[in-house]
């Protein structure tokens, strides 16, 4: 069988960016089963309420739902099992470090395939606030807005 090549993206956590501040990102490959595997390339995956932690030594992500597959028998997985992430000594340190600071975590972005591993990027946050969140929201907004007004000018109307 043929390897696959570049990245194809099976499930991004987009809500992850609206509630955090994100410092820094990792990339990590994933400990699956096969039906994980066949599950994850039929393209079903929530990241929504996932989170990562460091224990003994070794990076941990919990609460990433990836369904049974459904022409699995008794060897289909459970779930919202946790699995094991695969990251070098020198990034697991700095996680340590960083995440015993206080008030970060780790939070998966996306979960992808790249040149057929399947991966996830991790992020370094810290929460938003309440009104940080409305401000990233207004600002969005007024992004918007300004650029549909720069088409309507380059286009001519006036309206």
């Amino acid at each position: 069988m043929v390897r696959e090549k570049g990245t194809k993206y099976v499930a991004q956590n987009k809500k992850a960016r609206h509630d955090y501040h994100i410092e820094s990102t990792y990339e990590a490959g994933i400990v699956l089963t096969g039906t994980e595997v066949k599950a994850l390339r039929a393209g079903r995956a929530s990241l929504v309420d996932g989170f990562a932690q460091v224990k003994d030594g070794e990076v941990w992500l919990h609460n990433v739902h990836i369904p049974e597959y459904s022409q699995g028998t008794w060897t289909n997985h459970a779930p919202r099992r946790v699995r094991k992430l695969l990251l070098r000594k020198d990034e697991i340190a700095k996680l340590i470090g960083k995440t015993k600071e206080g008030g970060r975590t780790l939070v998966p972005l996306s979960l992808y395939f790249k040149n057929g591993y399947a991966k996830v990027e991790l992020a370094l946050a810290t929460g938003k606030k309440s009104y940080d969140k409305r401000q990233s929201l207004a600002e969005r907004d007024s992004k918007r807005d300004i650029a549909r007004e720069m088409g309507r000018r380059i286009k001519g109307r006036t309206d």
